[in-house]
């Protein structure tokens, strides 16, 4: 995955001179960390929801943490932080809902960006992974939509992986 998404993200910065120019703002930490703790309340919630109503909610959530004991733990941090969380930013909405919303317009553009990003998703064959990505990319897609910055998306996108998958898992 580290490689996959990396790629990605570099063939994103490879592609859309304008992500290559973005510079960290004081803000962009403040809404970032903001939106990555809005982000994990929601979590907080849907884990619920989705252990009570999906039958296999309960056995896709613990299949999905126990990917925490593939590697150890700072290995799986920095992957999270240098290559997964921003390879994800840069491609999904730095090049494909840019893109998507210079040609569909903002709106559309987002929606289409976002379904995208949770259907490559079904491949897991974990359809709790499904929601939650769909969840979080229409969540980050709203965001960038309306910051139409990557930086603050990348820092909450990393803090929120970390936290949701290292730190405080939600079940």
């Amino acid at each position: 995955m580290t490689l996959g998404v990396g790629g990605l993200g570099a063939y994103a910065l490879a592609s859309e001179p304008a992500l290559r120019r973005e510079r960290l703002r004081g803000r962009d930490f403040a809404v970032g960390l903001g939106s990555a703790a809005a982000l994990y309340g929601l979590f907080r919630l849907g884990d619920a929801t989705a252990r009570r109503i999906m039958p296999a909610g309960a056995r896709e959530i613990a299949a999905i943490y126990e990917l925490r004991t593939a590697a150890p733990r700072p290995a799986i941090a920095a992957a999270l932080a240098l290559a997964i969380g921003p390879g994800e930013e840069l491609f999904w909405r730095g090049l494909v809902q840019q893109n998507l919303q210079r040609r569909f317009g903002r709106l559309r553009g987002t929606l289409l960006a976002s379904s995208c990003y949770g259907a490559v998703h079904l491949v897991s064959e974990n359809l709790t992974l499904t929601g939650a990505a769909a969840t979080a990319g229409l969540f980050w897609g709203a965001l960038y939509a309306r910051e139409g910055r990557l930086a603050p998306l990348i820092i909450s996108h990393v803090s929120w992986d970390i936290w949701i998958f290292l730190v405080a898992p939600t079940g």
